[in-house]
């Protein structure tokens, strides 16, 4: 039986490469505001802005055996430059809205499914101008931990943190070839990640190889968070 998966986003970077990967395998769908990258995939597309819209639920089967919430931010300034509406914001697209979309299909999620949200490499190690989107990563980690506790015997919760990874959301920091090489050295494997980096771990979180997991923050940063070699 294919194991039926809903993505909040999948339309670039991560949650493109987690569809390329699982669309033959698996019954995909895919919530998001776009679908020009998808068109040729066999998948689910159900049009959803997750900031203003709700979930058309009556598009999603009755099962689902597993949630990936991809929407998220790089808005990386300084604290004196970030208008507390910067903030807010932040926190209703990282997080607020995921609690929206999550209390909608909670109850569709069957035994052992396997629920995916992303951090980042900054919650758990401080590094300036990135005060608005750790603190939304940070309520998602909580949250995450939380619920996991919560519904340990019902479904799976893991959190993914990477570091910076090469993706259209990260396109102004890696616009020419000398900001990447920066960004690259920063990290003791010297190279930036790739969506398929991040999206090797998501297709292992909803396999039935990781059933024994739940409760973690998992780190997919090159070494970022635990290693200094410089």
């Amino acid at each position: 039986m294919k194991k039926n998966i809903l993505l909040i986003g999948g339309s670039s970077g991560i949650g493109l490469a987690v569809v390329k990967q699982m669309h033959n395998t698996h019954n995909i769908f895919v919530a998001s505001r776009t679908k020009d990258n998808l068109v040729s995939l066999d998948i689910n597309h159900i049009q959803f802005d997750t900031t203003k819209e709700s979930l058309n639920l009556d598009l999603l089967p009755d099962e689902l055996h597993g949630f990936v919430y991809c929407p998220g931010s790089i808005n990386l300034k300084p604290f004196k430059m970030l208008a507390s509406e910067k903030f807010e914001e932040e926190m209703h697209l990282n997080f607020f809205a995921l609690i929206k979309v999550f209390k909608a299909i909670v109850s569709r999620l069957t035994a052992n499914s396997s629920v995916i949200f992303f951090s980042t490499v900054a919650v758990q190690k401080g590094m300036p101008f990135h005060t608005s989107v750790a603190a939304a990563k940070g309520a998602i980690e909580g949250f995450g931990k939380a619920l996991a506790a919560e519904y340990a015997t019902k479904f799976r919760v893991n959190i993914i943190a990477p570091s910076l990874v090469d993706t259209p959301l990260a396109k102004r920091l890696l616009n020419n070839d000398k900001k990447k090489e920066t960004n690259a050295m920063r990290h003791p494997m010297q190279r930036i990640g790739t969506p398929d980096d991040i999206a090797n771990m998501v297709v292992f979180l909803l396999s039935d190889n990781s059933s024994w997991m739940t409760g973690q923050v998992i780190a997919v940063d090159g070494g970022t968070s635990t290693l200094n070699v410089n």
